[in-house]
C-alpha cells in the first residue's frame, strides 16, 4: 500500500482533495490541514511539525501552491518515495518577477490582509482570480481567515529560497496559472487550459493521470 498525503494551497482547507480519488486497492489517501503558526516561526519549523502528522514511512507528498513548497521542506526531514508539486514552484528562481520585488521591497506587508474575512479578497489572495460568481464555492473551501497566517504565508513565499531541486520532486502546472507564471517554470508536467485552481476543475485530468505519475517516474504522461 503507497500512502499519499495531500497539503492544500494557502488559506485553503483540505476538501480541494474531495473529489481526488486514487485506486484503493494501491493507495490510501491522507489529507493534512495547515495550523496557525506561532509568532516567528520559519517555514523549516512548520514542516517538522507539520512531518509529526505523518504516520507511514516511505510516503508520497502532494502539495498545492504554497503547500507544495511545505512538502518539499517536509521532504528534507522525512522518509518520502516522491514529492508532487501541483501549481507550485521547486525553485527560488521560477517565482514570478512581482515577487522577487516584494521580496526585496517588503512592498508585501502592505497588502491589506486585515479583510481577510472578505471571501472575495482572500480567494484573488490565495487562488489568484477573482471568484465573484463562485463565493459560495470559494467560502467552502478557504477556511484559514487569521491575519497572522496570510501575512506569515506571503511573507514565506516571497522570501522562500531553494536553489536545486531534489531529484524525487515531480512538478504539475497549469498552462493558463496566473499566480505563479509557466515561463518561470522549468521541467514540469504541463496540464493544457490548466489555473491555479486546476486541482479543484480539473480534478477528472488528476484522477485519470495522477495514479500513473505515482508510480512510474513522473516525468511525462
Amino acid at each position: 500500500m503507497i500512502h499519499v498525503y495531500f497539503m492544500p494551497g494557502m488559506a485553503a482547507n483540505s476538501t480541494i482533495f474531495n473529489q481526488i480519488i486514487l485506486p484503493s486497492d494501491i493507495f490510501e489517501k491522507h489529507v493534512l490541514d495547515w495550523f496557525l503558526p506561532e509568532r516567528g516561526m520559519t517555514l523549516t519549523e512548520y514542516a517538522l511539525v507539520m512531518c509529526l502528522k505523518i504516520e507511514h514511512k516511505d510516503i508520497v507528498l502532494v502539495g498545492v501552491s504554497f503547500g507544495g513548497m511545505l512538502v518539499q521542506e517536509m521532504a528534507k526531514h522525512i522518509s518520502v518515495k516522491k514529492v508532487i508539486v501541483i501549481s507550485s514552484v521547486k525553485l527560488t528562481s521560477e517565482l514570478p518577477k512581482r515577487m522577487i520585488f516584494a521580496k526585496y521591497t517588503k512592498i508585501h506587508k502592505l497588502l491589506p490582509t486585515g479583510l481577510v474575512n472578505n471571501v472575495e479578497l482572500l480567494a484573488k489572495y490565495a487562488f489568484g482570480e477573482t471568484v465573484t460568481k463562485r463565493l459560495q464555492l470559494y467560502e467552502q473551501y478557504l477556511s484559514i481567515k487569521d491575519k497572522y497566517y496570510i501575512d506569515w504565508s506571503i511573507d514565506q513565499i516571497v522570501n522562500w529560497n531553494q536553489a536545486t531541486c531534489p531529484p524525487n520532486v515531480v512538478h504539475i502546472h497549469g498552462e493558463k496559472d496566473n499566480v505563479f507564471p509557466i515561463q518561470y517554470i522549468k521541467d514540469c508536467i504541463t496540464v493544457k487550459n490548466g489555473s491555479h485552481t486546476m486541482i479543484i476543475h480539473r480534478f477528472k485530468w488528476f484522477n485519470e493521470h495522477l495514479p500513473k505519475i505515482i508510480l512510474d517516474n513522473g516525468r511525462s504522461i
